[in-house]
């Protein structure tokens, strides 16, 4: 009799996710918050501790072959500052572990490690510790971001209401358009090394994909405003994924509008030359790294004027769906294409 077999692809990321979540059991009662947010919550008295932790792989998350190890290194503790900020949540410590292929020198080393505490001075946390072993695939950074907040300061994804506001910062599909510059000014090189890759005229885009931020700044100014917002995540899969995921989690559903997504001049043309719908990398781009939340109706003057904070749309209940309204004033059902691991 041949064994049940179920491909991961049939399932996806967050299918699996879900799967091995069913038979973990939680036994402390210091965890409030196990598999489910951006980062776990674990009690720690008077405040709350977060960790995250977050794997790149070579030739999966980045390719060395146009990707400098600095960046790499900055990138790799951004994203997981990122899902710190995401639980409104303030960074203190890291740990990285990293697996290196034979032909890693001392001194490429010390290039990912350069990146890696430029990011951490830049963020303000400690490098305390984690692994360092061998690797027969290439090079593996994996690290885990520790946080401290005030319990009543934390944002969950599971807190949106009917009529909250949502929000989001920056702009949006620039990482994505930056990654199909990069790819494609590889292709050309290895057709011909003689070409020069011509990236001066897309360099917003393509430091969207090497070298993102993570969106500290706006959690600070959230505080000094006495603003928690109901909900929150940062856009790491795309847009549209993300709002499915807060949806989910906060039992509603949700109307944004075409008209009022950020989107950068440079994420807009670069598409369009590409081919792409600009609108299409907004929602399902990823990498982005902003941060998506939803806040009180009350909130919305101490943030109105605010150049870096979106109005994209609104909560609703969830028997009405997850819709976008066109430019042309259609309603279209939401989809989510995300990032596919799988």
């Amino acid at each position: 009799m041949s064994e049940e077999r179920t491909e991961i692809s049939e399932i996806g990321e967050f299918g699996l996710i879900d799967h091995l979540n069913e038979n973990i059991i939680i036994k402390n009662s210091s965890t409030i918050k196990g598999i489910g947010d951006d980062a776990a919550v674990i009690d720690a008295g008077d405040h709350v501790k977060v960790v995250t932790t977050d794997l790149l792989l070579e030739g999966v998350h980045f390719d060395m072959s146009y990707a400098p190890l600095p960046h790499i290194g900055f990138k790799a503790v951004a994203v997981n500052v990122s899902d710190v900020a995401a639980m409104n949540a303030v960074p203190k410590q890291i740990t990285v572990s990293i697996a290196l292929s034979n032909r890693f020198s001392v001194e490429a080393v010390d290039a990912l490690y350069a990146g890696i505490n430029a990011a951490a001075e830049h963020y303000g946390v400690d490098v305390i510790g984690g692994d360092t072993t061998a690797s027969r695939s290439g090079l593996v950074i994996s690290v885990t971001a520790i946080g401290e907040s005030k319990k009543e300061l934390l944002s969950y994804r599971s807190g949106a209401k009917v009529n909250d506001i949502i929000c989001v910062t920056g702009d949006l599909g620039g990482a994505l358009v930056g990654l199909q510059i990069l790819e494609r000014e590889k292709q050309v090189y290895l057709a011909n090394p003689d070409m020069k890759p011509e990236l001066d005229k897309y360099s917003y885009v393509t430091g969207r994909q090497l070298r993102p931020e993570a969106r500290m700044d706006i959690i600070h100014e959230l505080r000094e405003m006495g603003i928690v917002p109901s909900s929150m995540m940062d856009v790491s899969d795309g847009l549209a994924s993300e709002l499915f995921h807060i949806c989910k989690a906060s039992k509603v559903g949700v109307t944004i509008y075409e008209d009022k997504l950020p989107i950068d001049k440079q994420t807009f043309d670069t598409a369009v030359e590409l081919n792409l719908d600009p609108i299409t990398c907004v929602l399902n781009g990823g990498e982005d790294y902003e941060l998506l939340f939803t806040i009180n109706q009350k909130d919305f003057e101490k943030l109105e004027k605010h150049p870096d904070i979106h109005f994209i749309g609104h909560v609703t209940k969830e028997e009405e769906g997850k819709f976008l309204v066109t430019k042309s004033g259609t309603a279209v059902q939401l989809k989510a294409q995300g990032w596919k691991h799988f």
